[in-house]
């Protein structure tokens, strides 16, 4: 399946029914008075969080949703039936935008979550609500109203503890196909990987996080060279980012100063994302002897003294254990304090908003530019679904 993780659709709730006018008309009652019944209201349009879905490609066939709306009110004071809400179904991990006023609406990173996106409009009144001691046979009755009509941009930011960086062929997807069961497309050419990949590393017991391996970044990524920035925004949730390096590069480029280009695209990027902490990995250890493996240990760790430093290999798997158990401590003793800390929650809240923030940034930079108008309230209905639930 073609993986889409941003996606831009119309929806539309429901409209309230009009109210009617009527009158009661039965043998031997004269002037029976007004009896038009209220319409039902319009149905809600809400998005639900489905953790079987991955991708929004459905989005890319389907772009407009319209909800039911409610039926005409009856005579005898009977109400019309309300219109019935649509549930659109999303991926885990979704962020919801407004593509009008740019307001995040919600973030949709729970199984089962639901959020209100389109409110159904309200009902007319029949007759018989406007009946009175001064006006005891009205024939006033009001249409229903419109609902609300949005344009709104889906965002997909995968669900992951740790996310993997770096640039092209540097042993990113050998990784996380080495310590999880994710089996991504492994080759000796640069953009092997052009999807994001996630794995479900467990370390013993019932103790396991999520990795997620995106594709490479080069230099001008931000500028759109390569596959560019685009699937940055994955890395958005990761608590923790590994900047996986080559020990020993096969174009001869000197690993930290690979790595200091690739965290000026990411910064270029996303000054926010920055924040998160960040381990640097050399990996394809087995390629070099034991004293020039201790010496670029020593280089790396002398020019980033402010992380931890690991070298692996992922191949003979030798360092990934120690890796993996030291990931683990991390985001456990993560988990805990941001559980039992309001303040550090309320901040990593904050962090999360700021992110978001930046990737909304950078997608609308990309967006191609279209009239900015609302729209209409007639519709096609050879292009509109009706959906209810």
């Amino acid at each position: 399946m073609q993986f889409v993780d941003e996606a831009t659709i119309q929806i539309e709730a429901g409209r309230g029914g009009k109210g009617a006018c009527s009158f009661r008309r039965e043998k031997y009652i004269a002037m029976g008075g007004p009896d038009g019944g209220n319409g039902g209201d319009g149905g809600d349009v809400l998005l639900e969080a489905d953790a079987s879905l991955n991708t929004l490609i459905d989005f890319r066939y389907q772009a407009r949703y319209r909800a039911e709306s409610g039926a005409s009110g009856h005579p005898k004071d009977m109400t019309g039936r309300c219109g019935g809400d649509l549930i659109i179904r999303v991926p885990n991990g979704t962020t919801v935008v407004d593509e009008d006023t740019l307001e995040i609406l919600g973030d949709m990173a729970t199984a089962g979550e639901r959020l209100l996106v389109a409110r159904g409009g309200k009902h007319g009144f029949g007759n018989t609500h406007y009946k009175s001691s001064t006006n005891r046979a009205p024939r006033k009755t009001t249409p229903g109203f419109p609902g609300e009509i949005r344009r709104l941009r889906l965002q997909l930011k995968v669900l992951a503890d740790v996310g993997l960086l770096g640039m092209p062929n540097a042993g990113k997807s050998t990784l996380i196909a080495r310590v999880s069961a994710s089996r991504p497309k492994i080759a000796d050419y640069p953009f092997t990987t052009l999807k994001p990949n996630l794995g479900v590393v467990r370390v013993g017991g019932e103790r396991s996080f999520v990795m997620a391996d995106i594709p490479g970044l080069i230099e001008g990524a931000a500028a759109g060279a390569g596959l560019g920035t685009q699937f940055l925004r994955h890395l958005a949730r990761c608590r923790v980012l590994l900047h996986l390096a080559e020990i020993v590069p096969l174009d001869g480029s000197d690993p930290i100063a690979n790595i200091r280009t690739i965290e000026t695209e990411v910064a270029t990027y996303s000054p926010t994302l920055m924040r998160r902490p960040r381990w640097v990995v050399l990996t394809k250890t087995d390629l070099v002897g034991t004293d020039d493996l201790r010496r670029s240990i020593a280089a790396v760790r002398a020019a980033f003294e402010d992380r931890p430093v690991y070298a692996i290999s992922a191949v003979s798997g030798a360092g990934v254990d120690a890796l993996l158990q030291a990931l683990m401590q991390h985001i456990e003793s993560s988990r805990a304090s941001v559980a039992s800390d309001p303040e550090l929650l309320a901040a990593e809240a904050e962090l999360d908003a700021d992110i978001a923030g930046d990737v909304l940034r950078q997608s609308l930079a990309r967006r191609p530019q279209r009239p900015a108008e609302r729209p209409s309230d007639s519709h096609d209905d050879a292009d509109v679904v009706h959906q209810a639930e």
